[in-house]
């Protein structure tokens, strides 16, 4: 039985192609946590039922928190709404974390999903502001330990 302790993992950083381009942001320095953890992948957003590719999201008048609670929204750049399919996949991502028993998270940073410090302030100008996405605001609720691949490893 594998005794390491469960570490959430965004999925792209471990080489799935599942960001919304379709591509992977592979970090050798969270794949290499894997000698200390039992790494969990996690892609909020096709858990909420979005598909790879998909048009950019960012949070809209909020950042997650705030999106959790009814009062902010994501949108696509192409202009849908996909509020639902993100708190669809923050919340399997919760469920995840309960049922590996990981007590961490470390999530791609400024995602709309998984940002944990800085999220785009909903122009799709690039532009950064302080605030959580979706998943990592939700599993902060619920008392999972969240970090990002630009914190320090371990």
């Amino acid at each position: 039985m594998d005794d390491r302790p469960a570490l959430l993992v965004s999925a792209c950083l471990l080489g799935v192609e599942c960001n919304h381009e379709g591509r992977a942001s592979p970090r050798p320095a969270v794949a290499a946590l894997a000698g200390t953890y039992r790494l969990v992948p996690v892609c909020p957003e096709v858990l909420g039922g979005l598909p790879t590719p998909r048009a950019p999201s960012e949070l809209q008048d909020g950042d997650g928190a705030e999106v959790l609670a009814g009062r902010a929204r994501v949108t696509s750049a192409d202009g849908a709404d996909v509020t639902g399919a993100y708190v669809r996949g923050a919340r399997a991502a919760v469920e995840l974390a309960r049922a590996t028993g990981a007590p961490r998270a470390v999530l791609k940073a400024r995602s709309p999903s998984c940002g944990s410090a800085q999220v785009f302030d909903g122009t799709f100008s690039r532009r950064l502001v302080p605030g959580e996405g979706v998943t990592a605001a939700a599993l902060r609720a619920a008392g999972v330990e969240v970090g990002s691949d630009e914190d320090e490893p371990g």
